[in-house]
């Protein structure tokens, strides 16, 4: 498998003399499968426009674009580039887009439809040339042929939001964002009228189950793709329960659960390149994880597994 960054920043895109190393589009990435003509996609931030005049410039043999789009969750710094991305307005594009259910009855279709309105974009979803088809997806194991699978896994995260799994060849590629470390939400003060210690042992077994949950799923993985948009003191001191892991959560639970490379992701807006350097110093060590290769990602770098 190949992966290329297309766009690795959180919350809003921030282009600027302070991200040009690491890039200040959202989140996008690329995923190639080696001797296949497959095309996969995991998420639709402003990054995916450079990505989609690339493959309109280079079309394949077979003359059309076919993608798999796979959304984690339909917050905007995760789809706001889908309006700008070539291929739909091309009429030999096939794609496929997928994403968790995120609100009541409306359907994945119904949320992306939202930005084809006059109120907020020039063109209509109707106009759209391409052949689209939207697939509501849940946690479980999926085929999706050429001996690829799928695993899904539900996150920490305001809104419904899914990690993705795929397994090809031996080899395995995760990703875990937006989300943040499960809590156990019946910690309260003792003095508290409404304190009980049963609700406190449950609570925190239930956190504690979770958080085991999602490293168990990207355990011995190749490469993990890992939410780490704060430090820890930023975490505890004011983002606590805005769906996003500190740098240090992250690399602890790589590290339990035998990740091979760790690229830490969906750098915070704020975050200049001086900045993500310093970090780099700290935790990007050889031997600092143990045996797990520590990264931040950059904008257009490759990653071969």
């Amino acid at each position: 498998m190949k992966v290329k960054f297309w766009g690795v920043r959180g919350s809003i895109p921030c282009p600027g003399p302070y991200t040009l190393k690491y890039g200040g589009n959202t989140p996008c990435i690329e995923l190639r499968f080696s001797g296949l003509d497959r095309c996969v996609i995991i998420d639709a931030g402003t990054g995916i426009k450079g990505l989609g005049s690339y493959l309109a410039r280079h079309k394949p043999v077979k003359g059309h674009i076919e993608a798999q789009i796979f959304l984690t969750h339909t917050h905007w710094d995760h789809i706001q580039g889908f309006p700008f991305f070539t291929p739909v307005y091309l009429p030999d594009s096939r794609l496929e887009v997928y994403g968790p259910v995120t609100y009541e009855e409306d359907t994945l279709k119904d949320i992306l439809d939202g930005q084809w309105i006059y109120r907020y974009f020039p063109v209509r979803q109707a106009e759209l040339a391409a052949q689209i088809k939207y697939i509501n997806l849940r946690e479980g194991r999926f085929d999706l042929g050429d001996t690829i699978t799928l695993i899904t896994k539900y996150l920490n995260h305001p809104l419904l939001c899914l990690a993705y799994r795929f397994e090809y060849n031996n080899k395995s590629f995760c990703t875990a964002y937006d989300t943040e470390p499960f809590q156990n939400l019946f910690d309260t003060d003792p003095r508290d009228p409404f304190y009980n210690p049963a609700m406190l042992r449950e609570g925190e077994r239930i956190a504690r189950d979770e958080n085991q949950r999602v490293e168990d799923f990207f355990a011995g993985a190749d490469l993990l793709i890992h939410d780490a948009q704060y430090t820890h003191e930023e975490y505890v001191t004011t983002k606590l329960g805005w769906g996003h892991s500190p740098i240090d959560h992250a690399i602890a639970a790589a590290k339990r659960s035998g990740v091979k490379r760790l690229a830490l992701f969906h750098h915070d807006p704020e975050r200049t390149d001086s900045e993500i350097d310093l970090l780099v110093d700290k935790y990007c060590v050889p031997g600092y994880a143990g045996d797990t290769e520590v990264f931040f990602a950059r904008e257009g770098t490759e990653i071969e597994i």
